[in-house]
């Protein structure tokens, strides 16, 4: 499976655009990753603990959005695109979005 951010593929011609496909993940912050980022927010610096979990939580997000495309048959995803919300102290919405496409 191809995916990409940009709206073609180099070396593929598109043959059929399947369909908008989704990835939504809802993450969520633990007690020890809220002290963590208490304290670097008192003395600066980056907060590794809410990194590793947006992280975590964008790659679960892309593995749902490639299965739902593997479903449909396609080949690769184009225009991905991804977005973070918080819903609620302590948890954030991760979901990423694309076009399903088949390659020749």
């Amino acid at each position: 499976m191809i995916l990409t951010t940009t709206n073609n593929i180099e070396g593929h011609e598109i043959s059929q655009y399947m369909g908008l496909v989704f990835g939504e993940v809802i993450e969520g912050m633990n007690f020890l990753k809220d002290l963590g980022a208490g304290l670097r927010n008192l003395v600066g610096g980056r907060s590794q603990g809410y990194e590793n979990s947006v992280i975590d939580g964008r790659n679960e997000a892309i593995n749902e959005l490639t299965k739902r495309a593997e479903h449909m048959g396609a080949d690769a995803v184009i225009g991905i695109k991804f977005d973070y919300e918080a819903i609620v102290e302590g948890m954030v919405m991760i979901t990423c979005s694309g076009t399903a496409v088949k390659l020749n």
